[in-house]
């Protein structure tokens, strides 16, 4: 599973044609999104149209919901990194999902997450 960071779709929505070309190459039963990145998406909608345009996107999507194990992770990962490498929580968040669910992060920020031990980011081919 790919699990895509808010950036991402940030990008699409902004016809970024680099990064569609990627995710349409993408299998789409392999993209996967958090509850924290659908959160992002709908705090960033600027209207209803486009709350609405993003609930209907994200229905299509495997959505990882948080559990007690994502936040026991995510807390720990804070614990860790907040001071050292100002970890924020969601993307500690979106890092202890990806580590729960053995996915990949496909992300433009990938300095959000490199020095953490075990997290893998999608690679641009």
């Amino acid at each position: 599973m790919i699990l895509v960071d808010t950036n991402i779709f940030i990008e699409i929505y902004r016809n970024n044609s680099i990064i569609c070309k990627i995710v349409e190459n993408i299998n789409p039963q392999e993209i996967a999104v958090n509850d924290v990145v659908c959160a992002e998406l709908y705090f960033g909608a600027r209207n209803k149209q486009e709350l609405a345009n993003i609930v209907d996107d994200l229905e299509n999507i495997t959505t990882f919901s948080l559990n007690n194990q994502i936040s026991k992770i995510a807390v720990e990962l804070v614990k860790r990194y907040c001071l050292s490498h100002k970890l924020k929580l969601p993307d500690a968040l979106i890092a202890a999902t990806a580590l729960y669910y053995d996915a990949e992060i496909f992300t433009l920020n990938k300095k959000d997450f490199t020095y953490i031990p075990n997290i893998k980011l999608f690679e641009i081919e």
